[in-house]
């Protein structure tokens, strides 16, 4: 009797696809990037997308595919303009799907798949939650979230989405009224605004931007709050939710990684919004028009849009070389694991900081908050650096060759694409084709993530049965 191959029945098909799943689940979320990021190309090209009913260009609509699908925010053309309702919803979705995160997004079409969350698609859920579980074999302790509690971080990254977008978009909607749109506009704005804040995005739905919103500091507000949850990440979303419904457990609750996040958002938000004001406040192009209360608040607007929001009340081209590469700073770093955000995340730079604090002080290991952190996380850290580094250093001297710019702008543009902030000095609008296809690269590439491109690229684990002779090399 011949035997039935199961990759011709659908539930062959479905078990293939669950074991590839298993055995990297970081390849199977980036094809699953892939494919989102051709299926919106596709879609963005139609004509019935665009607002003149002509096919979009192939490069403008996939640059605009990967910018939405990677929550970036730049873009080739004007997005108030040039796309129809129809395009405008494909958009919108795209930024909802790409806000979401690609392994949690894996995790999601894992379940459609399995039809229940299994233990495989717990593995990729919880690999959006720490890149070490991105491998085959054992992770390290104090995970941001344990594999038994992934099935209440996909609810909150629901809720999150639902609660947090309709509750920016409640209080925008009075305020897009007061400042004369009709009823019909102001809802559709509304709704918009709080998709691109919460997902991180920065595209606006009028070609004006924020300029109409620059001294309205509810609407301002409600946006940099709105940012701030969403690049926070959705451990620390979930470990404050339960931390409001059992107050009693506040320290078994939140972990170390909860901790960290907190504290380095804090102070980068500070911090950021100091140095935009001690560098700005003298230049007449951004903040020196302003008295001390304006110039204060738009200072610290821009600190927490920088390191991921993308949204701008002044054209960012005017600042001040130094506050360019400050804002090259913030974005590199990028907000919260597993967030809406993008960058090497605040959880890496932390980690980095205690090891050369640990090294000064001469101790073997890292701690912080009476907590010890194992040397395979510092490992994962310098690895995230290290690529984004190399990511971010080939493509600006690939664009600078092609375009011959100035390097602060092309620097910039290439942070933002890689960090995914969608902050512009205008270059990426005025590029030539050649440079906008190595910006989309940029893009998916700080998307996805570097340990997820590593994984995907390496093989999951390799156990070698011997070890080298150990030698020092001199550093330093």
């Amino acid at each position: 009797m011949t035997a039935v191959r199961p990759g011709r029945t659908p539930g062959g098909i479905r078990h293939a696809l669950s074991d590839f799943a298993a055995a990297s689940p970081s390849r199977f979320a980036l094809l699953v990037f892939a494919l989102l990021i051709l299926l919106w190309t596709g879609l963005l090209s139609l004509p019935v997308s665009s607002a003149g009913h002509q096919a979009t260009d192939f490069a403008d609509a996939l640059f605009t595919a990967v910018s939405v699908v990677c929550v970036t925010g730049l873009s080739t053309v004007d997005m108030a303009t040039h796309w129809s309702g129809v395009g405008e919803v494909i958009i919108y979705v795209g930024v909802q799907i790409g806000g979401i995160g690609v392994l949690t997004l894996a995790s999601t079409l894992g379940l459609i798949i399995s039809r229940h969350l299994g233990l495989r698609a717990r593995l990729i859920a919880a690999g959006d939650t720490n890149p070490l579980r991105a491998h085959r074999g054992p992770v390290a302790e104090g995970q941001a979230v344990r594999l038994g509690e992934v099935g209440g971080l996909l609810l909150t990254v629901a809720v999150s989405v639902v609660t947090i977008e309709a509750a920016a978009a409640v209080i925008m909607f009075p305020l897009l009224l007061a400042h004369g749109f009709a009823v019909s506009d102001a809802a559709r704005d509304a709704v918009y605004y709080s998709a691109m804040a919460f997902t991180n995005t920065g595209f606006t739905p009028n070609s004006t931007g924020l300029l109409p919103f620059a001294h309205d500091y509810l609407f301002l507000t409600t946006i940099a709050v709105t940012v701030m949850l969403g690049a926070i990440g959705f451990p620390v979303i979930y470990a404050l939710a339960r931390v409001i419904r059992h107050p009693g457990d506040r320290r078994r609750i939140v972990s170390l990684h909860v901790k960290l996040t907190l504290v380095a958002f804090l102070v980068l938000f500070v911090l950021g919004g100091g140095v935009y004001w001690l560098l700005e406040h003298g230049n007449p192009a951004t903040f020196g028009r302003l008295g001390g209360g304006d110039a204060v608040f738009q200072s610290f607007f821009l600190s927490a849009m920088a390191r991921s929001g993308g949204f701008a009340t002044f054209d960012i081209a005017q600042l001040h070389n130094s506050s360019l590469l400050v804002t090259d700073m913030l974005m590199f770093i990028g907000g919260g694991s597993a967030s809406t955000a993008g960058g090497i995340k605040v959880t890496t730079l932390v980690v980095l900081f205690l090891a050369a604090v640990a090294e000064a002080k001469g101790i073997d290991s890292m701690e912080a908050f009476r907590r010890r952190i194992p040397g395979d996380v510092l490992r994962v850290a310098v690895s995230v650096v290290l690529w984004g580094a190399t990511i971010v250093a080939i493509a600006t001297v690939t664009v600078l060759s092609i375009t011959g710019a100035s390097l602060d702008h092309a620097l910039f543009d290439v942070i933002s694409a890689f960090a995914t902030c969608g902050l512009s000095t205008g270059f990426t609008g005025g590029a030539p084709t050649p440079a906008v296809y190595v910006l989309a690269i940029t893009m998916f590439l700080g998307r996805i993530g570097s340990i997820t491109l590593a994984a995907a690229l390496a093989q999951s684990q390799q156990r070698r049965l011997y070890l080298h002779p150990e030698e020092r090399p001199i550093v330093g």
